[in-house]
């Protein structure tokens, strides 16, 4: 699996769906230092990050890095904070 890996010069993101952490059940575990935009969730590189290669490695996926990195302010972080949708949901 190749995942995008967005730097600038203060901190780093990987680009994944959202459906993806919600099939490897870990986004609930995801924290605000993330980002999402449409589909798209940006995992912080320090915890969210490491749970994901984690969780996804235990599944024997490996995971390739494309590596994008910024001289200036990453836009992603003009992104929403990462927010769940699956613990915003009401159980009957």
């Amino acid at each position: 699996m190749k995942i995008k890996f967005l730097a600038d010069p203060g901190h780093g993101w990987a680009k994944v769906k959202r459906a993806l952490l919600i099939e490897l059940g870990i986004e609930k575990k995801i924290s605000a230092y993330s980002y999402q935009l449409g589909e798209w969730v940006y995992l912080e590189e320090d915890c969210d990050l490491s749970l994901f290669l984690k969780t996804i490695n235990e599944k024997g996926v490996k995971v390739e890095f494309s590596d994008h990195f910024s001289r200036t302010q990453s836009t992603v972080r003009s992104y929403h904070s990462f927010r769940s949708i699956t613990a915003q949901q009401v159980k009957p």
